[in-house]
């Protein structure tokens, strides 16, 4: 048997990886671009709401009503920025890191348990593999 051609092993690979990002969203309980905000904010640190809307792909009014609900729900937090009077930083506060984390816990925890249920051991060292594979392609 010959092994797949790389390009049908990619497009399915990328099918399969959206329908699997899309079903773990469905753990959520915060929306996915209030999750996405206070992710980056958990990566990148501290950013101006221009530089989220821009890292997100949407119009600046977007990211500044995501903001301001993030910031009604105590979850993020505005800071003067330190060397520009006329802007101010976005940053998570103790309530957005526990959100954050929550939710991921929440993904983690159904994912764990759809493995568990659905996989055999064989299939899941296979798994395994298959995810570092993945990793060392999304360092690329």
């Amino acid at each position: 048997m010959s092994a797949p051609e790389s390009a049908a092993v990619a497009a399915d690979l990328r099918t399969a990886m959206g329908r699997l990002t899309r079903r773990v969203k469905h753990e959520d309980l915060i929306p996915h671009g209030q999750v996405a905000v206070l992710g980056v904010l958990d990566r990148d640190g501290a950013m101006t709401t221009s530089d989220l809307a821009a890292d997100q792909r949407v119009r600046p009014q977007s990211m500044a009503r995501a903001v301001g609900l993030l910031t009604e729900q105590g979850l993020v937090t505005r800071r003067a920025h330190p060397t520009d009077g006329r802007k101010s930083l976005v940053e998570l506060t103790d309530a957005g890191h526990a959100a954050l984390d929550a939710e991921r816990g929440r993904r983690a925890g159904w994912l764990a348990q759809a493995i568990e249920a659905e996989l055999s051991p064989d299939e899941r060292e296979l798994l395994s593999q298959g995810a570092a594979l993945m990793e060392r392609l999304a360092g690329r």
